[in-house]
Order: structure tokens, then sequence, then C-alpha cells
């Protein structure tokens, strides 16, 4: 029944095909009624009825179910003499069957499908002819072999169909098949529209000069040098060009395709895929999932996904491996089928997999995509970092029915990345050595011109605020990273502060709100107003006297970010000073000029209230640059 049942035949309309068998067997065999009949569970169908009416009958009355069970042709001369049949019902009724002759329908399996047959209403004794037997065989066998071609043909539909369904879902991707011999490429849509051709014309099949003109001059003669190598060696084809396309921009494309030989070794066929890397070529940035849509015919989706760059793989719902591309192979040197499973696991670095046996269960268990990096061991033992990604393909009711994934080998980033980290670092070393030479410069000096010691005293220490907010921000190794918290405000300021707090060691300066994320742009500006406002606290303000303290208070609302400064417990003020110092203007610039927010002064009776009125992204501009940048 499952073998029946994969034909997808039963209650299907009549084909001519299988009539005309009917209707041969009817001729060849002198009788008045033939059928081609299959049997299902409780009946037997007829595909095709020569002088028969009913499209079925039921199967307790069928001589087909017992001709089928046999390995040759069936034959009862006279139905009203066969113990067997004598009380069928359409031997005592209509169609009053008198002779019955059938041949087996079976296919590769040797499973018995039903049977080709003809009927007479006169008793034959002399039955079948030998010629009209063997003539019965090779008809049924011919309308087995028909069944046959009618599921590979609608095989073949179906698989075509979802490979143009998983292509037309990328709007990166097309495919393409020239024929060699007779020089016409057949495209698909997406493939065509790259070209600035029709379409229609490209599913037909149009001269591969159609296409090629779209190549960008600088490219078109290295493109045909490729060609004609490939056509030659047999190897991948492998190439990138630019297309030039009246009325569209300027394209770069990737293409991938495998020569195929006719039995003499002649190159009759050269298919493959384009992808659309223009946005790879502008940003530096790999094409990841590329093709992560295309999820259907086996030998196309393996012919596309073993022609990418990345290694891909494909697991079941449950998150069984059950496919990786070519490209995996080449890389981890293992056998095909050693990694199905959860075999995978093992070809990380021991340091890395826990962690990434347990994100991919996160990832099953949620439905939320896949993405980790990791070290993976390459085929020559060398670990390499990779970039592991996958998604998840849902059907109608939402319900996760595959997993498409790519490792993309990053470890050349990696590399760049901590040459990047460890000049950084070299260059914050030599920063702060220069900050160290200058604070000595200016003691130096004062030494020599007594009269600038106090000048020369307020520089220093606003040179060392400057030193200290750099230490804070400069970029850290493990071991280098500062002890006093992670880089948010409220961290840096107590570093700041600690020169400030009394005999005890508690704070003087207390902060207290919201704190905010912080970054090396804000830090010059906030050390240079915090130190001068501190300085001038403990000469004139709420630090001179003991007892004396400041409230810091940060607040976040909505998209602004106030910071209170109030003294308490000071000499009483009578008033704003009648005139503006240094400090005041650096504290000024600082705000108004560097932060883009705004400063207002209260001289209230008990001290100094400053309020500083900054946008919420002015303490971290980068991240909020960063921000922008992967929503647009």
């Amino acid at each position: 029944m499952a073998a029946l049942r994969s034909y997808d035949v039963l209650d299907t309309a009549a084909e001519a095909e299988f009539d005309d068998l009917a209707t041969l067997a009817a001729r060849i065999c002198d009788a008045p009624t033939a059928l081609v009949s299959l049997v299902a569970e409780d009946r037997q169908w007829f595909k095709a009825r020569v002088g028969l009416e009913t499209a079925q009958t039921g199967r307790d009355v069928s001589f087909c179910a017992h001709a089928m069970l046999g390995d040759r042709v069936m034959v009862i001369p006279d139905t009203t003499t066969d113990p067997q049949f004598r009380d069928n019902a359409l031997v005592t009724g209509p169609p009053h069957v008198r002779f019955y002759a059938g041949a087996p329908l079976v296919n590769a399996e040797g499973l018995p499908l039903g049977s080709l047959c003809v009927l007479d209403t006169r008793p034959r004794p002399e039955g079948l002819t030998a010629f009209q037997t063997q003539a019965l065989a090779v008809l049924s066998r011919q309308a087995m072999s028909l069944l046959e071609l009618r599921r590979a043909l609608k095989a073949r539909d179906e698989s075509e169909q979802t490979t143009r369904r998983a292509l037309a879902a990328s709007e990166y991707v097309g495919a393409w098949d020239w024929d060699v011999v007779t020089d016409r490429v057949v495209a698909d849509e997406r493939f065509s529209e790259m070209y600035g051709v029709d379409p229609m014309v490209g599913l037909a099949g149009a001269p591969r000069s159609l296409f090629v003109g779209a190549v960008h001059p600088d490219d078109a003669e290295r493109n045909q040098a490729e060609v004609r190598a490939v056509l030659e060696s047999g190897d991948l084809y492998v190439s990138e060009y630019r297309l030039v396309v009246p009325g569209r921009p300027l394209r770069w494309l990737l293409v991938r395709g495998q020569v195929y030989r006719d039995h003499d070794g002649t190159p009759n066929r050269l298919s493959g895929v384009v992808v659309d890397i223009t946005d790879r070529k502008a940003r530096e940035a790999e094409l990841a999932d590329a093709v992560t849509a295309l999820a259907a015919s086996e030998a196309r989706f393996r012919a596309i996904a073993d022609s990418l760059p990345q290694m891909v793989w494909a697991t079941r719902s449950d998150g069984f491996h059950d496919y990786y591309n070519a490209r995996w192979y080449e890389f981890t040197g293992m056998e095909p089928g050693s990694t199905d499973g959860e075999s995978w696991n093992g070809m990380f670095h021991p340091d890395d997999q826990d962690r990434a046996l347990g994100r991919w269960q996160q990832s099953l268990e949620s439905g939320e995509p896949y993405e980790i990096e990791y070290r993976l061991r390459r085929h020559d033992g060398a670990y390499r970092w990779t970039l592991g990604r996958a998604m998840p393909i849902r059907d109608e009711s939402g319900d996760i029915v595959r997993w498409f994934g790519t490792c993309t080998d990053i470890d050349e980033l990696k590399r760049m990345d901590q040459a990047r980290e460890l000049l950084s670092q070299e260059l914050s070393h030599r920063i702060k050595n220069i900050f160290a030479v200058v604070s000595a410069l200016v003691a130096l000096s004062a030494r020599q011109f007594p009269e600038a010691k106090v000048f020369a005293a307020s520089l220093r220490t606003r040179i060392n605020a400057l030193a200290r907010a750099h230490e804070f921000v400069r970029p850290h190794t493990d071991v280098s990273r500062p002890t006093v918290g992670t880089m948010t405000l409220h961290a840096f300021l107590q570093s700041l502060f600690q020169a400030y707090a009394d005999g005890t060691g508690a704070a003087r300066i207390r902060i207290s709100g919201d704190d905010a994320t912080f970054d090396d742009q804000a830090a010059t500006s906030v050390a240079l107003l915090f130190h001068e406002l501190a300085t001038n606290a403990a000469k004139y303000g709420a630090l001179s006297l003991e007892g004396g303290h400041v409230d810091l208070v940060t607040r976040a609302e909505g998209d602004r970010f106030t910071l209170t400064w109030a003294e308490h417990g000071g000499p009483p003020t009578a008033g704003a000073p009648e005139r503006t110092g240094f400090g005041s203007s650096l504290a000024t610039l600082s705000v108004e000029g560097q932060l883009g927010g705004r400063l207002e002064r209260d001289w209230t009776p008990d001290g100094l209230r400053l309020t500083v009125d900054l946008p919420a992204t002015a303490l971290s501009r980068r991240r909020a640059a960063q921000n922008v940048a992967a929503t647009t």
C-alpha cells in the first residue's frame, strides 16, 4: 500500500498512454474488455478501462487481487466452473465475466500493485495463445514502466519547484546552466535579472554572448581566459567580476560552477550559481548566509552548497546534523559522514566544546538564531577561529523543520584584532609616559622660576587629572586593567575623587543615582570638569572645612542625562563671584563645547550647586554611533 501511494496515481484523470495500453491489450487478445487495475486496501481502481463503465469495484470481488500475487499471466478459461470465482458477484451478475486473463504489475522492489487484464463475457476454453500471453506480459511491464516514469517526473518537478523557490528566496543568488556544445545558457529569473536579460529569454535559453556582454570591459578578457582554462582542466570554476547593466549601479559577482564531460572527456556543460558580493566588496564583509533559504532539491542543493566559499551544514529539527558541504570536509579532513549527529562538537577546541554545545542547545530550545565564535580543528591539526551561524526554517504552522548554518574562517581577522590591540596598548603606554614627562618638565620649570610655582602646581594637577582619565579608558589587557571598577561613569569619578577622601578613607564627594556607560571620547571633558570643581571645593568650598561634603547625583531621564553637584557644610557664600576664573571657563568649555550640554551655577548660602544637562549619548558617543550604524 505504501508503494502504491508513492506513485500518487489513485483517482487521477485518464491518461492517453495508459488508455493506449488497455486498447492494445483488448485488440491483441480479441477481448471486449481490458483494464489497468490497481488494487488498494478495500477496492480495485482502474487507471485505464476499455469496455467497462465503472471506475472501480470492491476488492472482495477483484480478480486482479489474485492475479497480481503470481509471477506469470493468470488465465481463467471459464469462471462458471472455477471453484474460486464461480460465486463471484461479477460472474453471477453484471458484467457477467466468463473469461479472465491478467498479468501482474510488479515494481522494481518486487511489490505487486495490480494487473493488466482482459475479460470476456463468453468462456474461452482454449485460453490465450502463446503470442497473446507474451504480449499481455510485455504490456503489463510497459504499464509498470509508465507508472515509474510518472513517479520520476513528479519527483523531478517537485525538486525543480523546490529549488526555484529556494533560489527565489534569496535576492543575492542565481543559477545557470551553459550547454557548451550549443552555446546556450539557461538561467533562472534571478540570474537573468542580474545580467539585464529578460527572465523569459533566460528560462528559454539564450546565447552565452547575451549574458557575457554585461561583464565589465576591464574584467571580460580575464573572465574569458578563466572559462577556457576550466573547460580544459575540469577544475571547479570560480571567478569574481563586475557587471555593468544600463540604468543600474555596478555590481560585483562571485561565480562558481562545475564542468561536466561526455564519455570521451569532452566538456559539454558548465553549471553553477552566481552570488552578488557587492556588499562584501564594499565593506570587506563575509557573505555568511547567501543561500540559507536553499532548502530543497537534494542534488541541486548540494551542487549549490558545494560551490560556496563557506562551510555549510544542516540539521533536522531536533538538531541532528545530517549534512555538510564539501568545504567542511576539505577544511577538517574528516571522512564524509564521520561528523554526523553530535560528533561535530569533537572538532572544536576542548576549551570551546561545552560552550558551543550549550549555545546550540539553547537555540534548539528557544528557536533563536545560533551565532558563536569557536576554534575549529583544521585537517593539519591546527585550530582556527571560526564564526558559526545558523537559522531555523519553519513550516506554515511556525514549527521548525530544519536548521541551516555556515562556518566562516575568521582566524585572520582575530589575528588582526590582536595586533591592533597590542599597537593600541603600546601607543597608550607612550601617551602615559608623555603625561609623566610633561608633568616633570612643569615641576622642573617651577624650580627654575619660583614665581610660577603656584601656576605650575595648578597645571600639574590638571595634567594629572588628564592622565588618570586616560589610564581609566585606555585599552587594557586582563593584567593591566585598573581595579577601580568597570567602564562606567560612577567608577571613573570614584577613582578621580579618591584624593579628596577624609582621614578615615571615607568619601567626601558622595556619588549616587543612575550610572551610565562611559568611553574615552567623554573622559577628558568629564575629568577636567570635575577636577576643577573638586579643586575649587577643596580651596574655597565645602571640602575646605572639616565635615564639609559634596553630593553628586546623576539622573537618566529619557534622552537627557543630568549631573547635579551640591556642596554642603562649607564657608557661607554671599552669591556668585564677581570675576570668572580660568577654571570656570574650562568647566563651561568642557560641558558646552565638548559634550554638547548645558551648565548652570546656583550660589546658595550652603554652597555651590551646579547642574550639568547632557544628551543621553554624550558619555558614550562611540556606542551610540555603533547602534545607529547597526540599525541603518
